[in-house]
């Protein structure tokens, strides 16, 4: 008896080994191929007609999907409302400044989703933020790429989980290394994924240090560009609203490009964790390179994207097919 319990076990143990990860394995391309085929069509007209009614759907969308993944991974935790018994992700003070665009959008694809019969409940508001990302990135003229669809809603979402998750503006290399290599991120993929700073805005209250208070020795980040600090005092000035809103890209605010880089090289990173990618050796090569070569940074983003895409993925045992994103069924 004690021999059979020990092949059982070798055998089981064999199996095991043998089986695939399961949350990357059930990703795929065509997950929807039979039961809503047209998926990614309707994401893609119903993100089209919002960037239409305004600009910041795109960098909404974009900064919602990073927020998500980055804490307990990607499935759409970060749209669940909180409730008397619950404080949810959202209500977290790093994710307070998610515009309602982002949220907008997601709900608006999943109404137009499950309008049709066939689709109705099959596909998860993980899925459609993750469609809904790229589609933005395209609108802003970033690069199209293939989404790996099959994700299931998260069943969790609380305020507390978000605690040491998400970047900080002030993150120095090592820093925002440890933190992507959590999410088995390389420094080219924080690299790549920091360039989503080439579209939308940050909040004042964000930069104040870096223009008046920096250090005992100096009141201006001393890596900063003159003529750029000067502007970002004028735009915000020391009593001033602190949410107050500024370009994050100087230059192209309203396109997803590599100019970003060139930015960084002209000491015009607004946050801290910009910056220090330039001034850093370890990452200034990268910076460098792709400043000059915008396929090679379109194609390190499409990878780094689609690895973002692949974290703390939900299956059927730990996720279900959420009826409204913002609360659980």
């Amino acid at each position: 008896m004690a021999r059979f319990g020990l092949v059982l076990v070798v055998a089981l143990s064999i199996t095991i080994s043998m089986l695939p990860d399961t949350t990357t394995a059930q990703l795929k391309t065509n997950f929807y191929g039979k039961s809503c085929p047209n998926v990614e069509k309707i994401v893609k007209k119903v993100v089209q007609d919002k960037v239409k009614q305004t600009f910041v759907t795109i960098p909404a969308t974009l900064r919602l999907f990073f927020h998500d993944c980055f804490v307990n991974g990607c499935d759409a935790s970060v749209m669940i409302q909180s409730t008397p018994n619950n404080k949810a992700e959202k209500d977290h003070p790093d994710n307070l400044s998610l515009a309602g665009d982002g949220f907008d959008v997601v709900i608006k694809a999943k109404k137009a989703i499950d309008a049709i019969p066939s689709c109705k409940n099959k596909v998860s508001c993980a899925d459609i933020l993750t469609l809904a990302t790229r589609d933005v990135v395209v609108a802003a003229g970033g690069p199209s790429y293939t989404v790996e669809l099959g994700r299931f809603d998260g069943l969790v979402s609380t305020a507390a989980s978000v605690n040491g998750n998400l970047p900080g503006p002030n993150f120095k290399v090592t820093e925002l290394n440890a933190l992507f290599a959590k999410n088995k991120l390389t420094q080219e993929d924080m690299i790549a994924l920091s360039a989503a700073h080439t579209l939308g805005f940050a909040h004042c209250g964000k930069v104040f240090n870096r223009i008046y208070n920096f250090n005992r020795t100096h009141s201006v980040d001393p890596t900063l560009n003159k003529a750029y600090a000067k502007e970002l005092q004028l735009a915000c000035p020391k009593k001033v609203d602190p949410r107050i809103a500024i370009n994050m890209d100087p230059t192209t605010p309203r396109k997803f490009d590599n100019i970003y880089f060139k930015n960084l090289q002209q000491g015009k990173g607004l946050f801290t964790s910009d910056q220090v990618l330039f001034t850093d050796a370890r990452s200034r090569p990268t910076v460098n390179d792709w400043a000059k070569n915008s396929v090679a940074f379109n194609n390190a983003f499409i990878t780094a994207m689609t690895k973002l895409g692949r974290v703390g993925v939900k299956t059927r045992r730990n996720g279900n097919i959420r009826r409204d994103c913002g609360a659980f069924n």
